[in-house]
């Protein structure tokens, strides 16, 4: 028995904190109606801490990014008439990709196997693959008259390979975290799908397996290594390089297959020797770097006009196919005006603006019942944060619960 005084009444032992989301994925909207994690505004200084407000830098850079995707899906019909526009598109997908995984891994340090995590995980990233999954065959068969378009979720169509390889980038997580050497293990995974041509297409694991470095790379960062690529040297430097890479892009338009950038076949596949194969895969994760550290150090950390759209870069991604495909199914592409330079300007300025106003809030709180729906019916409630909003309950809103009780009846008997 121990000497010292106990409190009057029954005594609770006290609650964990409640633990912030894990970052990377959509948060799912909270429980009282109010603004999710995505919602808040930005606040510079607070570079890949969970829990804390967002930082400007990374959704000003999502954001570019997502834009960059969308005015490449739209050069795809038009490239082929323009060697400046092929070479151009060739450089931009040199990178553009990369820097969003990179940036996806980075937000995906904190991930482990908890149950909200996990949550998440199934709500804001399985769940919409499973509706886009079907929504985009769907679309194909009615609006290309493709009545032999088939829905299957083990063969990713157009953009929705992206959440496959997310959810299997962060399910895999803890295993980056426990190994010694992460990224060139990362890398000799990588090699050794370009040499695999037995892989097959099942959910797209060529690219899952071939982007995979990226997204390593982005959880072995600090955030102090993205603020080494932002200083004003960067910035300069970055002018000759990107000035480089589009003269090398322009040289190698009929000399390079531009499906090398998609990472989606092995070399055998594309009619190269097998060697070919982890050799480009090295040379590519290196240009790709390069290139991606410059477009870091264009982007500005501050907060602009387009920041907060950052936060719905995934909502832009995904319902942007619908028009980009609506458009070719279409014939609106095959226009001879499309296809002059005045016109690639234009369908380049639209793509863009597009994108812009489908990561807009009114877009996101249309379509929010598929990207992040709550699904709370679907879990096990959680007994902790349970026992944390009773007691909010019996605190009220003055404050004043059992803890504060407690505290009265001490001072009294003091």
């Amino acid at each position: 028995m121990t000497n010292s005084p106990r409190p009057h009444g029954h005594t609770r032992s006290p609650l964990p904190p409640a633990r912030p989301p894990a970052d990377g994925v959509p948060s799912p909207r909270s429980p009282r109606g109010g603004q999710g994690a995505e919602d808040r505004p930005n606040r510079p200084d607070t570079a890949g801490t969970p829990g804390r407000a967002r930082d400007a830098f990374f959704d000003n850079a999502k954001y570019l990014a997502i834009v960059l995707v969308a005015m490449g899906h739209s050069w795809e019909p038009l490239k082929g008439d323009s060697r400046i526009l092929e070479g151009l598109y060739t450089v931009v997908y040199s990178f553009h990709m990369p820097a969003f995984i990179i940036i996806s891994g980075f937000f995906s340090r904190s991930f482990d196997m908890r149950p909200d995590r996990l949550k998440r995980l199934i709500t804001g990233v399985a769940v919409p693959y499973v509706v886009f999954e079907t929504a985009y065959p769907l679309f194909k068969r009615f609006a290309d008259h493709d009545p032999h378009q088939e829905i299957s979720l083990l063969d990713p169509w157009y953009l929705t390979w992206f959440l496959v390889a997310l959810f299997v980038w962060r399910l895999t997580v803890p295993v980056w975290k426990l190994v010694r050497y992460p990224l060139p293990l990362a890398l000799g995974v990588a090699m050794l799908a370009t040499v695999t041509p037995d892989i097959g297409d099942d959910l797209d694991l060529q690219r899952v397996l071939q982007f995979l470095p990226y997204f390593v790379l982005g959880l072995c960062l600090k955030p102090e290594h993205f603020r080494l690529v932002r200083r004003r040297a960067m910035r300069i430097v970055a002018v000759p390089v990107f000035a480089l890479a589009l003269a090398v892009g322009w040289w190698a338009v009929p000399r390079m297959n531009t499906a090398w950038f998609y990472h989606r076949d092995a070399a055998q596949e594309l009619g190269a020797p097998w060697w070919v194969g982890p050799v480009m895969a090295l040379a590519m994760f290196g240009c790709s770097l390069l290139l991606t550290a410059c477009f870091f150090a264009w982007v500005p950390g501050r907060t602009m006009w387009f920041t907060a759209l950052g936060a719905g870069t995934l909502y832009g991604y995904l319902l942007h196919g619908f028009l980009i495909k609506g458009a070719d199914f279409a014939g609106w592409f095959d226009h001879p005006s499309l296809h002059r330079p005045l016109g690639e300007i234009a369908v380049t300025a639209l793509a863009a603006t597009a994108v812009t106003l489908l990561c807009t809030r009114p877009v996101q709180r249309v379509f929010r019942f598929a990207m992040e729906p709550r699904m709370a019916w679907a879990f096990r409630p959680d007994p902790a944060e349970l026992a944390r909003e009773r007691e909010r309950r019996e605190q009220g809103p003055g404050g004043t619960g059992p803890g504060d009780r407690r505290t009265d009846r001490a001072k009294v008997d003091a």
